[in-house]
């Protein structure tokens, strides 16, 4: 038979009830670890400001909106790299524009669709297509881009204009400075999908109404 062990008072030196823990790191997401530090390597300050939805104002700092603006399905990574999208569609030289050039009113430019379709190009290599879907109105488009993000929806003339801006965005994007770090971080993130792919089938939410699947297990094998 096992003896009970005793209970004497534990010293004040082993559970101080003053004692204030120190906080000696931060936690942060793993893919937004990659992606920040994908950020760092193409010159970029992230920033928060919850005045705005997002902002480039031509000096490297990307501002974007507080996280309690976005979406469930919304995340820092994929919005950085909507951005990315926007500068490598809009050409290098906007990096030292404001929001890449883009006129703030005004018309729909075919080269918002076309910054898509490289969006779709480039996830989709990585089986991460539907992860890296945009927010607000422009998942409509997106939705409905074909498995091959480089042949258009229709024979509207917009279509023609956006598939030369997006084959030209896609033909500029395996260049400096973007190709090898956003491979890096693509590669990496779909590491950490597989990683985390035996788990998603016993995965419960902490919240008792979420009904809503992980974007984790939202993966593709769409590549051009």
């Amino acid at each position: 038979m096992e003896t009970k062990p005793s209970n004497p008072s534990v010293p004040t030196q082993h559970h101080d009830p003053d004692y204030v823990r120190p906080i000696r790191a931060r936690y942060v997401d793993p893919v937004e670890v990659i992606w920040l530090a994908t950020a760092a390597r193409l010159g970029f300050t992230i920033r928060r400001d919850p005045d705005i939805f997002s902002m480039t104002d031509g000096t490297g700092l990307l501002a974007l909106g507080p996280r309690s603006e976005l979406d469930e399905d919304d995340c820092l990574t994929q919005m950085l790299f909507h951005e990315i999208c926007h500068w490598i569609t809009n050409g290098l030289e906007t990096f030292h524009e404001r929001d890449w050039g883009f006129p703030l009113w005004g018309p729909l430019d075919v080269r918002e669709h076309a910054s898509l379709r490289l969006q779709a190009w480039w996830s989709g290599r990585h089986g991460l297509r539907a992860q890296f879907g945009p927010t607000g109105l422009f998942r409509q488009y997106y939705d409905r881009i074909p498995s091959d993000p480089l042949q258009p929806i229709d024979d509207t003339p917009w279509e023609d204009a956006v598939i030369v801006a997006a084959r030209q965005a896609v033909a500029r994007a395996s260049g400096a400075p973007w190709w090898q770090p956003i491979e890096a971080a693509m590669t990496a993130t779909a590491a950490i999908t597989a990683t985390i792919t035996p788990f998603l089938d016993d995965y419960r939410s902490e919240h008792a109404e979420d009904s809503l699947p992980l974007l984790w297990s939202r993966t593709d094998s769409a590549a051009p």
